[in-house]
């Protein structure tokens, strides 16, 4: 497995670079994961992306480097000491910066030879291929679908300088996942809404949740879908609700900032039993917060939006395969039980992208509203042992009046005061939740069937703590286990609870300040915390600094 790093200020290429060396790799049968650390701003700063590659499974990223491909003086002195000894450095002569791990090619001067000074990044690609053993065989293929046809040549040019000025330095691997796909976890919850049938999206542009509406936009035409725009975050679930009422499969997207804005609507949904799907990806707040960086701090609050008890549920994605599927999920769920499902992601998980199996989207088959009229009284919110009422679409319904109320109602969707029709349609409400659990899935278990330490954590930390758990079981002093949670509400229970009662030690992993799975699992079931590996600094925990801070004993005594 191996490690790189592409940094540089914003606006000098580290993107496209990135993008087709993930390729290349991918087309040579590697798994890849790639995460990007990028700046609130247009140009300057500093960003970068961390590419992995190899022929093993890979599930996060790792600040161990490699080799690093260095656009400015910057990079040098932030990264270099995360590089391996025998690791490199390759970068224009131009740069003052110095390391004696250095690999400095003129660059600029080969590129304007060629005739493009913006080349350059081709030629890094060039080298990187040489140094770590790979042939030009994919080169051509991957660029005519990276480079506009004009400067197809001049690129194809520039890699060959590259990889005729270094030699190699690390041992070529044979990889066998080329038939694999690489996708980001945003583009896998836009492919997922389309496979679920997903025929309405809308939203407002609010980072990091913007790529998901840009995904399914690109894909309107083909997949049927109307893609709106809206003009804020209220707008955007209100309008979601009403294409929902209207017997179209709809959903809407955002981040915390915006998910705040959607609260009363989310009551609304709740209220009217109208189906929802809203997707958080999450970011660091307060208000505007860390625009560009993650954070798993929005649990607490979705869980508990809007004011007044109705069912809802909240699914935690925890990779890009993970998200297909449970978007898809979210889908079947909100329309069989008729209530808002939350969906959260985050900055990490969104941005990332890996190699996965193909989708299967027939694992999943979302259920629909019926249209059938028998004739009789049609009663929208007739009490059921289910808490689940019939569900008509308006105007397609034959002489069935189909109603929908903000305010209490009675079984027609008639506004009422009556005390005992409140009780009744609240407990019909809280009804839905029995059927619900039944269904839930339970959390990954990830480890040794017989340890000593558990380690718990939801949503994209899946892949860290998962090489986390590998890690310390080399150590061959105590055994580690996990469960990583993608339903975290309603909690399922029945592992944790297993493994839980078997643990000498339970430690809980996650990107916020205050612990909030392990506040909702102490809230659910008592269980106690031994203590906490928490991160807040809008930057992803790795399996690397997970294994190093409990090793090193550096965690918060709840």
């Amino acid at each position: 497995m191996y490690n790189l790093l592409i940094g540089g200020a914003a606006g000098q290429g580290i993107d496209t670079t990135a993008a087709i060396l993930e390729k290349l790799f991918k087309a040579s049968g590697y798994n890849v994961f790639s995460i990007k650390d990028f700046m609130s701003r247009v140009r300057g700063g500093h960003n970068f992306s961390l590419m992995r590659f190899g022929a093993q499974p890979v599930y996060s990223h790792s600040e161990i480097l490699d080799g690093i491909i260095a656009l400015d003086n910057d990079t040098v002195k932030l990264h270099k000491n995360s590089l391996k000894e025998k690791g490199f450095i390759l970068c224009d002569t131009k740069l003052t910066a110095e390391d004696e791990r250095m690999l400095k090619i003129n660059m600029n001067d080969i590129a304007k030879k060629i005739g493009n000074p913006r080349v350059a990044g081709s030629i890094s690609v060039g080298a990187v291929l040489k140094l770590f053993g790979e042939s030009l065989q994919h080169v051509e293929k991957i660029l005519k679908t990276s480079v506009k046809p004009d400067y197809f040549a001049m690129n194809i040019e520039a890699v060959k300088a590259g990889y005729d000025a270094v030699e190699n330095r690390f041992r070529h691997i044979d990889g066998k996942y080329a038939d694999n796909m690489l996708i980001s976890g945003t583009d896998a919850v836009a492919l997922g809404a389309a496979a679920a049938g997903v025929k309405f999206y809308s939203a407002y542009p609010m980072s990091p949740s913007t790529g998901i509406m840009e995904s399914l936009a690109a894909k309107s035409n083909k997949a049927q879908i109307v893609v709106e725009q809206a003009e804020d975050e209220i707008a955007a679930v209100n309008m979601a609700i009403g294409a929902s009422y209207a017997g179209v499969c709809a959903m809407t997207g955002t981040s915390g900032g915006g998910f705040s804005l959607m609260v009363e609507a989310l009551g609304f949904s709740g209220i009217a039993e109208i189906p929802l799907v809203v997707i958080d990806v999450q970011r660091p707040g307060p208000a505007t917060g860390l625009p560009t960086r993650t954070e798993q701090s929005d649990l607490d609050f979705v869980r508990s939006a809007s004011q007044g008890e109705f069912p809802r549920m909240v699914i935690a994605l925890r990779s890009a395969q993970d998200a297909f599927y449970q978007t898809m999920r979210a889908v079947d769920i909100a329309e069989r039980y008729q209530i808002p499902v939350i969906v959260l992601s985050d900055q990490y998980l969104g941005d990332s992208l890996s190699t996965v199996e193909l989708f299967d989207p027939k694992r999943i088959k979302p259920a629909r509203p019926s249209s059938s009229y028998t004739g009789e009284e049609y009663l929208r919110y007739r009490y059921s042992e289910s808490g689940v009422s019939p569900r008509l679409i308006p105007g397609k319904s034959g002489q069935a009046v189909v109603i929908a109320d903000s305010d209490e109602h009675d079984e027609k969707g008639h506004i009422t005061e009556s005390a005992e029709v409140r009780t009744k349609m609240v407990d019909k409400r809280m009804k839905k939740l029995i059927n619900l659990s039944k269904e839930l899935a339970e959390p990954d278990f990830i480890g040794e069937k017989k340890f000593n330490v558990l380690l718990l954590g939801w949503g994209s930390l899946w892949g860290p703590i998962k090489e986390a758990v590998e890690l310390l079981n080399k150590d061959g002093n105590l055994k580690y286990a996990a469960l990583v949670f993608g339903d975290i509400y309603p909690l399922p229970k029945k592992v944790l609870q297993e493994k839980a009662e078997t643990a000498e030690y339970i430690i809980n992993i996650e990107q916020n300040a205050t612990g909030q799975l392990a506040k909702l699992i102490c809230e659910e079931t008592n269980i106690v915390f031994d203590g906490s590996v928490l991160k807040y600094d809008g930057r992803q925990l790795s399996g690397e600094e997970i294994a190093l801070r409990i090793r090193k004993g550096e965690i918060k005594n709840d």
